[in-house]
C-alpha cells in the first residue's frame, strides 16, 4: 500500500498541473475585443475631410461614415471573413453605401481589406511598443506600423514624418477595449518644392481626413 503512494501522489500531481495548464492558457486575454466581430454591430464616425488640389486651393466636406457588418463567409483558407458595409450620409438620416471591405483576424492579427488592398491594422495580443509591417499581405513596401496600449485604449501609429520641405505623412488609428476603431487620422501632403517657396511649408497636393466615432451598437 505504501509502496503504492508515491506513485499516486505523481500520477494526481501531473493531471493537476495539466488541468492549471488548460485553465491558465484559457484565460490568456488576446485582446479581440478591440475590435469585436459580429453580424449586426455598426460603428458611426464625423469625418472631416479637406482635399488638397495646390496653393490656396482646397475643398473641405464634413459628412458621417457608418460602417456596419452586415454578412461574414468563410473564404478558401477557412478564415471567416466579415463584411463591413460603409454607407455614407450628410445628416445621419439618409445613407448611401459607398464601400464594402472584409475583416479578418488572421495569425494573431485583424486583416482589413478595401479594394483588394489588403492591411494589417492590429496584432494579438495588444503588446505596448510592438511594431510589424503592415503590408506584409500586399506587394508594397514595408510599412511599420506601432502599437502603444494604454490600458482599455490602443494607438496605432502607422506613419509619422514631416520633413517640413517636401512632405508630411502623419497616419494613426485608436481602438477602445469592447468598442473598436473610435478615431482615424490621415494626413499625406505635398508641399510646394519651387524654389520660391521651398521649405515655406506650402501645401501642394493632398488630403487630410480625421474621423470620430459619435455612435455604435447593434442592429
Amino acid at each position: 500500500m505504501n509502496r503504492r503512494l508515491p506513485s499516486i501522489i505523481l500520477i494526481v500531481f501531473a493531471l493537476f498541473t495539466s488541468c492549471a495548464k488548460e485553465i491558465e492558457e484559457g484565460q490568456v486575454d488576446l485582446g479581440y475585443d478591440f475590435q469585436p466581430l459580429e453580424i449586426g454591430l455598426f460603428w458611426i464616425y464625423s469625418v472631416d475631410q479637406t482635399t488638397y488640389f495646390g496653393e490656396n486651393d482646397s475643398v473641405q466636406e464634413l459628412f458621417f461614415y457608418k460602417d456596419r457588418i452586415r454578412s461574414f463567409y468563410t473564404n478558401a483558407e477557412d478564415e471567416q471573413a466579415f463584411i463591413m458595409q460603409r454607407s455614407k450620409s450628410s445628416d445621419e438620416i439618409n445613407w448611401v453605401t459607398e464601400i464594402e471591405y472584409t475583416l479578418i483576424q488572421r495569425d494573431l492579427s485583424l486583416v482589413r481589406t478595401i479594394q483588394n488592398q489588403s492591411l494589417v491594422t492590429l496584432v494579438f495580443p495588444p503588446k505596448d511598443g510592438v511594431v510589424w509591417n503592415g503590408n506584409v499581405y500586399r506587394n508594397d513596401v514595408e510599412d511599420d506600423f506601432e502599437l502603444i496600449n494604454s490600458g482599455n485604449s490602443i494607438r496605432i501609429n502607422q506613419e509619422d514624418s514631416d520633413d517640413k520641405v517636401t512632405y508630411r505623412d502623419i497616419r494613426y488609428e485608436i481602438y477602445d477595449k469592447n468598442v473598436g476603431l473610435v478615431e482615424r487620422y490621415d494626413e499625406v501632403l505635398t508641399y510646394c518644392s519651387r524654389n520660391d517657396c521651398l521649405g515655406d511649408m506650402l501645401i501642394d497636393s493632398g488630403s487630410k481626413v480625421q474621423m470620430k466615432l459619435t455612435d455604435n451598437g447593434k442592429d
